[in-house]
Order: structure tokens, then C-alpha cells, then sequence
């Protein structure tokens, strides 16, 4: 299987976004410093600290808060998609039948599948049934955004290395749910979002990117969530758009 490096993320502030910021790849233990790629321009003020394999995203399991979906669909339709075969392409796929993602998939031409969990005897059943369809397609990527279930280990294993999510906040810190209140309730000065790989580990597996917004005074958490949804957005199809360019 592949191996997951243990590194710690580097964050792009959404009150500074810099477009002429760099990329730098922190090395592995596989990876010498000298035979890293010089630094190159990327947008919005990102920076990857993992040089990732994956050059050909598939969209899904999709989210189910229908502004995230947008943005994934947004950006498998902007992408240029390239598998080593020479096809391109893309997968939008949902545990959610009627899921907008899934309408918005088909509306800009993306392949959807939707899958009812309530139809399979367990949650093993499920997702062995759900990676198996998605395998079809071949992905090099897979992006989970919103995915608000906790997969098998089982069905997570082939995809070692070849699965992100993405979780808001700033990782390692409130793994799980109810982020935005945990932060205030912790008095933090900064909140986020991190992109990382996904493991058996519930959010546990290593950071790729994050963004950071600062707290404001008589911030909740449904103002810091909303203040932050935007800028998940961006992380997202930045993170995905750069792996996809074999950044």
C-alpha cells in the first residue's frame, strides 16, 4: 500500500490570500530534498506541503450541503482530468438519492451515482458496494467533502494515499463534528479548514493544506461557519486542481 507521511500543514490566510506565494513539497522519507520540483506560483495563496500521485480526481462521494457539492462540481467541469489510459472524466456520487450535487453533477455533463446505504444489511456492505462502483471508473483521486458517514477500513484500503476530505478546522485540533462551537468554546484566535488524507482514523489522517480565518469577537458558530464556508470552497478545488496538475 501506500505510504502517508506524518506532516504538518501549511496554512494560507483568507485575509491575505497571495497569489504570488509558492508551493513548497516538505520531503518524505522516500523523497530526497534535492529531488523536489522548484517552487511554483499557486493560486489563491496556496501551498501544498505533499507532493501527490493523483492526477485524475473523481468528485465523490459527494457532499451533501449543496454549496460545497457546487464547488466540487465546479471544479471537475474546469479541470482538465487526464488518466495514464488517455481518458478523461469525472464521478459526482452521493449516499443521498436526491442529493442537489447529484443535479448539478448531470446539469455541467459529470457522470453521478447515488447509492442508498438503507438498502445494504451493514455499513461494510455499503461501502465495499460504493468503492467497488467508483472503482469502475478508475479514479486516481477521490474528494470527499461533506461525506458524513465513517467508511470501513476494509473499503478504505485499496485508496491509501488516493483520498482526501475536507474538515473545518485546523487539524489535528476537533476531529468530528460541532467544530465551530469546540473553537470558540476554546477561546482559539484562529479557526479553518484543513484538506487531508483520508485513513481509518476519524480525520486522523496527515494534512495536505489549510486556510485560517481569525475569530471575532461575538463570533458563533453559525457566523463562523458561514464566515468560513467560502474559503473551504477555495481550499478545496485549489487542492484538488494542483494534485490533478501532478503538483
Amino acid at each position: 500500500g501506500t505510504s502517508l507521511p506524518s506532516v504538518a500543514p501549511i496554512c494560507a490566510s483568507s485575509l491575505a490570500f497571495n497569489p504570488t506565494s509558492h508551493i513548497r513539497f516538505k520531503p518524505n522519507s522516500v523523497e530526497a530534498a534535492s529531488e523536489l520540483p522548484p517552487p511554483r506560483p499557486a493560486p489563491e495563496g496556496m501551498r501544498l506541503v505533499k507532493k501527490a500521485d493523483a492526477r485524475f480526481p473523481v468528485c465523490g462521494p459527494s457532499p451533501t450541503r449543496r454549496r460545497r457539492a457546487s464547488a466540487n462540481a465546479d471544479a471537475a467541469r474546469t479541470t482538465r482530468f487526464r488518466a495514464s489510459t488517455g481518458n478523461a472524466g469525472s464521478l459526482v456520487a452521493s449516499d443521498k438519492l436526491h442529493a442537489p450535487a447529484l443535479r448539478r453533477a448531470e446539469a455541467a455533463g459529470i457522470v453521478t451515482l447515488a447509492l442508498d446505504p438503507k438498502g445494504f444489511a451493514t455499513r461494510a456492505a455499503f461501502d465495499a458496494e460504493l468503492f467497488a462502483r467508483v472503482a469502475v471508473h478508475a479514479p486516481d483521486l477521490i474528494v470527499l467533502a461533506g461525506f458524513m458517514r465513517i467508511i470501513d477500513p476494509a473499503a478504505l484500503a485499496p485508496w491509501a494515499g488516493r483520498i482526501i476530505n475536507i474538515h473545518p478546522s485546523l487539524l489535528p485540533k476537533y476531529p468530528g463534528l460541532h467544530t465551530h462551537r469546540r473553537a470558540l468554546e476554546a477561546g482559539d484566535p484562529l479557526h479553518g479548514a484543513t484538506v487531508h488524507y483520508v485513513t481509518a482514523e476519524l480525520d486522523g489522517g496527515p494534512p495536505i493544506a489549510c486556510v485560517e480565518i481569525a475569530v471575532r469577537p461575538g463570533d458563533t458558530p453559525e457566523t463562523l461557519a458561514e464566515r468560513l464556508l467560502d474559503d473551504e470552497h477555495r481550499l478545496l478545488v485549489a487542492t484538488v486542481g494542483l494534485i490533478a496538475a501532478g503538483r
